[in-house]
């Protein structure tokens, strides 16, 4: 693969929230792209911590039925909370939703380990989480799958694991929607690359 094509699908990824469920590959394509992200993206002291689940249909419209009913529930002014509901609606047209964790007792068992650096894994484990976020995204655009990048955490996190069974030592970093593009992403624009990169030693 040229380098070329690495961008290409990198400037493709783009967050998507206009999404239907008409994906335009399989389930099993979906699930073989997550697996090979979890099994080839770095992780700090290869500490495989992330933990991934894939929510397809009836799952996936339960998780966001879920969080319009907790958020609901903290906002009593009907007309306040339309812009909400509509955000949810836009959410259950997807054709799924990607859950990502981070394993706690991984994080814990290495700053028994390492107690050197204790303070540095919780942090590391969020970048080994955005590794995983960004690798699926760019292979979801690759396959022309839109996503977009959620974090309800702090307010569904009780209730998913109670639904999904998820282990108590998994925190809940993000929720990635995607499906198929209903409609493209607007233009994006760029702050200029000398306020954001200094090379030296040329």
């Amino acid at each position: 693969m040229s380098v070329e094509i690495l961008h290409n699908i990198a400037e493709t990824r783009r967050s998507i929230y206009m999404l239907n469920d008409q994906l335009p590959v399989s389930k099993d394509e979906v699930v073989k792209l997550v697996e090979h992200a979890v099994l080839h993206t770095p992780s700090s002291f290869n500490s495989q911590s992330s933990r991934l689940v894939v929510l397809f249909g009836e799952d996936h419209q339960k998780l966001w039925q879920i969080t319009e009913d907790l958020l609901r529930a903290m906002v009593n002014d009907d007309e306040k909370f339309k812009s909400t509901a509509d955000k949810m609606a836009m959410f259950k047209a997807g054709a799924g939703t990607i859950l990502y964790f981070e394993d706690q007792s991984v994080v814990k068992g290495l700053q028994e380990q390492f107690p050197l650096y204790a303070h540095n894994f919780p942090v590391w484990a969020e970048h080994t989480s955005a590794m995983h976020q960004y690798a699926i995204w760019n292979a979801l655009a690759a396959l022309n799958i839109g996503a977009n990048l959620q974090h309800y955490n702090g307010v569904i996190d009780e209730k998913v694991a109670e639904t999904w069974n998820i282990d108590s030592n998994w925190k809940l970093i993000a929720q990635m929607v995607f499906g198929g593009i209903a409609a493209p992403a607007g233009e994006k624009t760029f702050e200029p690359i000398e306020k954001r990169l200094k090379v030296y030693g040329k």
